[in-house]
């Protein structure tokens, strides 16, 4: 397999001995590549817009600058950078946290190794993953319980991915909507794979229909 149809990583922790373990970790893999490791939280945000890896594998406690911070960021800048959390935290409210900015797997630290190379595969195909120790069912009381009344999924959207659902909804492709926003192809095919994700919509017919009746566009 060639470095290109690989799965590129990025690693950031401020622990040098977790980094050498996951990187002889990823190395035994035909299908992914380490490309770079970071154990300073505030070069973080630089090293991915150089490198674009396809995944970011996170701590979320380091000092300096928290790994929310990063995912919060990353998520509006770089949206093609998918995000695995990797922390020793499994209260729900750091779940919830991470996956509500934007992280898209979050894999406990004391759980196997399998379990964080699945997760890697799994975000690089913008799906979610979650360890098996974390419960499904308690993610979802917990956001329950501490969303302000009335707020829903559309109000954790970011203005980027407003601006592509008002214009994805309206039928343009991704190659116009990346004209019109000044983006790149591939990154406007990463924000409606988001909001596709974020809304619970199986495909272009239903964000449409959710455009509609959300008064994002008129219906024709």
């Amino acid at each position: 397999m060639d470095a290109a149809s690989k799965i590129s990583i990025l690693l950031a922790d401020d622990h040098p001995l977790i980094l050498r373990g996951l990187s002889d970790l990823f190395a035994t893999y035909a299908d992914l590549r380490v490309i770079g490791v970071e154990s300073d939280p505030c070069k973080v945000m630089e090293l991915v817009a150089r490198l674009t890896p396809d995944v970011l594998v996170l701590d979320l406690v380091m000092p300096g600058m928290s790994g929310m911070e990063i995912i919060q960021q990353l998520a509006e800048s770089h949206p093609n950078t998918r995000i695995v959390v990797l922390s020793m935290h499994a209260n729900v409210a750091y779940v919830w946290e991470a996956l509500r900015n934007g992280a898209l797997a979050y894999v406990l630290k004391c759980t196997a190794n399998e379990e964080l190379i699945v997760a890697v595969r799994e975000a690089a195909a913008r799906r979610r993953y979650l360890s098996s120790s974390i419960s499904e069912h308690e993610l979802e009381c917990y956001a329950l319980k501490v969303q302000p009344r009335g707020m829903d999924a559309q109000d954790m959207l970011t203005k980027r991915e407003r601006q592509v659902l008002r214009l994805a909804a309206e039928g343009n492709t991704s190659a116009q909507i990346a004209q019109q926003l000044n983006i790149g192809v591939r990154t406007v095919e990463t924000y409606r794979a988001n909001l596709l994700l974020k809304l619970n919509l199986r495909n272009q017919t239903d964000l449409v229909r959710y455009a509609i009746q959300r008064c994002i566009i008129s219906p024709t």
